[in-house]
C-alpha cells in the first residue's frame, strides 16, 4: 500500500509540476464545449437538448488526448522497468497510474463541467446528476484508456492506434452518462443510469489492471 500511494503521489506531483497532459485536457475540454454554440447556432432549445451529449463527448476526447503519455514517459526513460521490479505488482502499478490520471485529468473536468453546462443552457435540475454521473463514469475512462495505452506503449506515434482501440469501448460510458442527465432533465429517475455507470466502472476496475499488466509485460519483455 505504501508503494501504491507513493506512486500515485509521484505521478500527481509530476503532472502538476510539468503542467502537461492534464492542463491540455482541461483547455481542450473548455474550447471544445465553447465552440459548439458557434457551430450549431445560439438557439437555446437546441443547446439544451444537446448539452449533456456535448459535455460527455468533449470530456471523452479531453481524456483521450492525455492517455498516450500514461506509460510512455516512464517506458522511454526506463522507469517502467524499475517499477516492474518493485514489490508492487504490475496490476497495482496500472491501478495507481489510472488513479493519478483521474486525479489530474478527470477531477478538473468534473469541476469545469457544471460551468460549461450552464453555458449550454442546461437546466439546473440536470447539474447535480451531471456531477454525479461524471464522478462515477470518468474513472472508467481512465481505466479503459489504460488498456489502449499499455498496448501502444512500445509503438512510436501510437496515438491514432490508441484512439481506434479505446473509442469503441467508451461508447457505453457516453450512452449512460448522457442518458442519466437527460433522464433527470426530463423528470424521470436517473438512478438506473447511474447504477449501470457504476457497474461499468467496477468492471473496468477489475479488468483493466489485469489486461494492462499483461500488455506491459509483453512490451517490457
Amino acid at each position: 500500500m505504501k508503494a501504491f500511494i507513493a506512486l500515485v503521489r509521484r505521478d500527481v506531483a509530476l503532472a502538476l509540476r510539468q503542467g502537461g497532459a492534464g492542463t491540455m485536457a482541461v483547455i481542450f475540454f473548455v474550447m471544445a464545449v465553447t465552440l459548439f454554440p458557434l457551430g450549431v447556432g445560439p438557439e437555446l432549445d437546441v443547446l439544451r437538448r444537446i448539452s449533456s451529449g456535448v459535455i460527455w463527448v468533449a470530456a471523452l476526447l479531453a481524456c483521450l488526448i492525455s492517455l498516450d503519455r500514461l506509460f510512455q514517459a516512464d517506458y522511454e526513460d526506463g522507469s517502467l522497468d524499475l517499477m516492474a521490479l518493485s514489490p508492487l505488482p504490475l496490476w497495482g502499478l496500472v491501478l495507481a497510474k489510472c488513479l493519478a490520471h483521474w486525479i489530474t485529468t478527470g477531477l478538473p473536468l468534473i469541476v469545469a463541467a457544471p460551468i460549461l453546462a450552464l453555458l449550454l443552457n442546461m437546466p439546473a435540475s440536470g447539474l447535480p446528476v451531471l456531477i454525479a454521473a461524471m464522478l462515477i463514469g470518468t474513472p472508467a475512462l481512465s481505466l479503459i484508456g489504460a488498456i489502449g495505452a499499455s498496448v501502444t506503449v512500445a509503438q512510436r506515434r501510437g496515438g491514432v492506434l490508441l484512439s481506434l482501440l479505446v473509442l469503441p469501448l467508451y461508447v457505453p460510458v457516453i450512452i449512460f452518462g448522457a442518458g442519466a442527465v437527460d433522464s433527470a432533465i426530463a423528470g424521470y429517475g436517473a438512478t438506473p443510469y447511474l447504477m449501470i455507470l457504476g457497474a461499468l466502472t467496477l468492471f473496468a476496475t477489475v479488468l483493466s489492471p489485469v489486461a494492462s499488466a499483461g500488455a506491459l509485460k509483453l512490451a517490457l519483455a
